[in-house]
């Protein structure tokens, strides 16, 4: 056996190289061609084959259910006469139907389409609980297969609707249609071998070095570079492929400077933006704040020793109650600008403290879970997650018309969540990302520039949903707005 297969390669191997390489390739694009053009028809034929039985099945049901519900009142009245002529009509309109037939409760016939009789036995072939939707066997007879439907009237209170319809129809439409395949496929397959034997001897070589040159720069490998070898459109082509890499390097350096500078910018423009809210804030807590405890203490000892008149003393009353006013809303305001609980008992009080007078405000509930452990986040991580959720429930109580607000932040193993829902109206989250609204731009910029990102789920009428990831390592860009910070 040995010696027989030895020699059976030996005679291969001096028919194979005796002829030339080109010779070979087309033997080998002909075997091939020849393979794939039979699997292909082989494959049409099946899937048209699962397809249209598909197609023939659901009909079956479809025409089912609506003889059954057609089906309802006639039964109802024991118009039998109707009846027939409906499941008459339902055969007429539907050639695949091969028969229809009706059953009351009981399992005995009403009405059929069976001009030589009804076959024995049928009925018990496919049986259909009350509760179910329909019920579909497949039955082999003389004239092929047929599929029979059964489908409970009235839940079954009325009887049963049966149909059987015949797959004669699918094989002829698979005959035709595998025909055609099998011609267009012969065509179109002798047509490629010819293109392919041409195209292959004038540019495979080229073609497969612009092909390992375009996957380099799809690497980001801008400095790979093709030769050039005719003076043809090839060489042509080389030429512009390797201008276009020069363009593309020049324009992935210039990107990268401008995305650089932009975020640099960015951070010192909210680095800034903090620190003056935090003077801002403490100017307005320790001395605006200050001012106005001393002119309301004032108030009140006027009140008490110097108003000799009702008057004088309701006119010292208001004044005071102005001053408490304009006292509160200070303290508002400085802790909106920036919370002297955020920097010093961190981000859980801060947030806690945000919520609270938010709901009190607004007077929406809020359900605040923070889970970040006992160890502190990072300044600028703290930051930009009060101001998301900030931002996010400032844009909730201007537009969401919401009852209730939940806001969860948690840190994970490489990373902290924010995740903001509410039961407003909702919008369309597609149209308000590309209109660029800048409560979410601000959130959306803030997650970037820890090298975060936002999501937004959302649908009109089904409120919204916000989900912040910020990575716990922060990237190269983020120490220069915390060294700011510091």
């Amino acid at each position: 056996m040995t010696q027989i297969w030895q020699k059976f390669v030996s005679w291969f191997w001096a028919i194979a190289g005796g002829v030339n390489v080109r010779t070979k390739i087309m033997g080998i694009v002909l075997g091939g061609t020849i393979f794939l053009s039979m699997a292909l028809t082989l494959q049409v034929h099946h899937s048209l084959t699962r397809v249209l039985e598909d197609e023939l099945r659901a009909r079956g049901v479809s025409i089912g259910r609506d003889l059954a519900a057609r089906s309802t009142d006639l039964i109802l009245v024991n118009n039998l006469y109707a009846l027939h002529q409906l499941l008459l009509e339902t055969q007429a309109n539907n050639p695949d139907v091969r028969y229809a037939f009706v059953l009351d409760p009981d399992g005995q016939v009403l009405v059929h389409t069976f001009g030589e009789g009804f076959p024995a036995g049928l009925i018990e072939l496919n049986q259909v609980a009350s509760e179910d939707y329909q019920h579909t066997v497949s039955l082999e007879t003389p004239e092929g297969r047929v599929w029979d439907v059964a489908i409970p009237v009235f839940g079954g209170k009325a009887g049963t609707a049966r149909v059987g319809i015949s797959n004669l129809g699918v094989k002829r439409v698979l005959q035709d249609l595998t025909s055609q395949v099998a011609l267009v496929t012969a065509i179109v397959l002798v047509m490629s071998l010819l293109a392919a034997t041409f195209l292959t001897f004038i540019l495979t070589r080229p073609i497969l070095e612009l092909v390992e040159a375009t996957r380099a720069i799809g690497r980001g490998d801008f400095s790979h570079r093709v030769r050039r070898w005719a003076n043809d459109e090839i060489g042509e082509l080389a030429e512009a492929f390797n201008q276009m890499a020069v363009e593309l390097e020049r324009a992935d350096e210039l990107r990268t400077e401008r995305e650089l500078l932009r975020r640099q910018l960015l951070e010192r423009v909210i680095a800034a933006q903090e620190e003056e809210r935090r003077r801002i804030s403490r100017e307005l807590h320790d001395s605006t704040s200050q001012s106005l405890t001393s002119l309301m203490v004032g108030l009140r000892t006027l009140e008490e020793t110097s108003c000799d008149t009702f008057q004088m003393h309701q006119h010292a009353q208001e004044l005071r109650q102005v001053v408490g006013q304009v006292l509160e809303d200070i303290h508002t305001l400085a802790v909106q600008l920036r919370p002297s609980v955020l920097d010093d008992l961190g981000l859980s009080a801060a947030l806690e403290r945000l919520v609270q007078e938010w709901a009190r405000r607004h007077h929406i509930r809020v359900d605040l879970v923070v889970h970040i452990g006992g160890e502190r986040l990072s300044d600028s991580h703290e930051t930009a997650l009060y101001r998301i959720v900030q931002e996010a429930l400032t844009n909730v109580a201007r537009h969401a018309q919401a009852t209730s607000v939940s806001v969860l932040v948690e840190r994970r193993s490489q990373s902290v969540v924010a995740v903001i829902e509410d039961d407003g109206l909702g919008f369309d989250a597609a149209h308000i990302q590309s209109e660029g609204h800048l409560g979410l731009a601000g959130i959306r910029e803030r997650a970037e520039l820890l090298g975060g990102s936002l999501t937004i789920e959302s649908s009109p009428g089904s409120g919204a949903s916000l989900y912040i990831q910020l990575p716990l390592a922060q990237p190269a860009g983020a120490e220069v707005q915390t060294d700011i910070l510091q």
